[in-house]
């Protein structure tokens, strides 16, 4: 295949560095002109969705982590790149269909509706009859819609972890009615294991990917079998003690930081990355179970640290907080065993 001229290259750079320069600014108005203009002058979709507000988004929340910017601004400026994604949607509604019908939704609690909103403008714009269900689609409205549309496949997009309980219900309500699922999003890491305990038909590492895997998803398929009973068990009660797992832990663990920062890390932005600190791990370790792959501990164990550490709380907090996981889940052999063996300690 020829290489790009150097100029797309160029128009690129430019073109990225002004859609995160208008998110910054947080002006919607501005960054939401900049895709009309490129949609104007013939700008492929899908490229502005893979090459432009995918990435940038994706700087997004490198910079919320990192902690440069306070949860107030990553909140604004994912409001700005649903906005630009909905003007590629609007001009793609008028291709033609010329595939078949796909349903496309987020696992329940995951409230991170960007990916799947990408996902479904693209195939849309790739000739698919689209059903967006949107955020946090709980498995019985995912099941209701099955039997309003009779889809030919189900794309779910999962960011967090902690959406992948639910993403295996809404994985075999599809398949129970022969349904295939393609599966994909930041939680399902950077290979196929985690999808394929799911139950998932297929999984798409990008989005590239998946535009070209639901060409060749089967007609039909198997409902997926049913997972061990154990670690049902584990997971159903790390859910139902959610809440109060968390008390317990927060009551005991208050990690303290940022007095000496004076930018944009408050009190109240430490505390809300606290509270994340508590809820994500105790999530996660549900996801964890259903799928057997403990790397998941390890990496909200980095993400915890990285957060953390990015705001000047030391690193005995994030050792602490793992003493106070432990004891909350004593009793559950199985996730007790994965935050010993997974989440890394100093």
């Amino acid at each position: 295949m020829p290489a790009a001229p150097a100029s797309h290259e160029t128009d690129f750079v430019e073109l990225f560095a002004r859609f995160e320069h208008a998110l910054a600014e947080g002006n919607a108005s501005a960054a939401v002109a900049l895709v009309d203009r490129e949609l104007d002058g013939h700008a492929e979709p899908v490229s502005l969705l893979c090459d432009v507000i995918t990435p940038a988004q994706r700087r997004i929340g490198e910079r919320w982590q990192n902690g440069e910017w306070s949860v107030a601004q990553e909140h604004i400026a994912t409001g700005i790149s649903l906005a630009a994604t909905e003007a590629v949607a609007r001009r793609v509604r008028s291709s033609p269909i010329t595939k078949g019908r796909i349903i496309v939704g987020c696992a329940e609690r995951e409230w991170h509706a960007l990916a799947a909103m990408v996902v479904a403008t693209s195939l849309r714009a790739r000739g698919w009859q689209v059903t967006f269900l949107g955020a946090a689609t709980p498995a019985e409205r995912l099941y209701s819609y099955l039997h309003q549309v009779e889809p030919d496949a189900v794309a779910v997009s999962c960011s967090v972890a902690g959406g992948l309980p639910s993403t295996r219900r809404g994985i075999e309500s599809a398949t129970t009615a022969g349904i295939p699922v393609l599966a994909g999003g930041a939680a399902f890491g950077t290979d196929d294991r985690r999808a394929r305990a799911l139950g998932a038909t297929a999984w798409a590492p990008t989005l590239t990917d998946g535009l070209e895997l639901v060409d060749d998803l089967p007609a039909t398929v198997e409902p997926v079998p049913p997972l061990p009973q154990d670690v049902v068990a584990e997971q159903r009660t790390l859910d139902t003690e959610h809440h109060h797992f968390v008390r317990r832990i927060a009551e005991r663990w208050e990690p303290v930081g940022a007095a000496d920062r004076g930018d944009i890390v408050t009190d109240t932005d430490l505390a809300l990355v606290t509270r994340d600190c508590v809820e994500q791990p105790l999530r996660t370790l549900e996801g964890a179970l259903l799928t057997g792959d403990g790397r998941l501990v390890r990496e909200v164990a980095e993400w915890a640290n990285g957060v953390l550490s990015s705001r000047s709380v030391p690193v005995s907090e994030v050792d602490a907080l793992r003493t106070e996981v432990l004891g909350v889940v004593a009793d559950l052999p199985r996730a007790r065993s994965m935050v010993e063996r997974y989440w890394p300690h100093s």
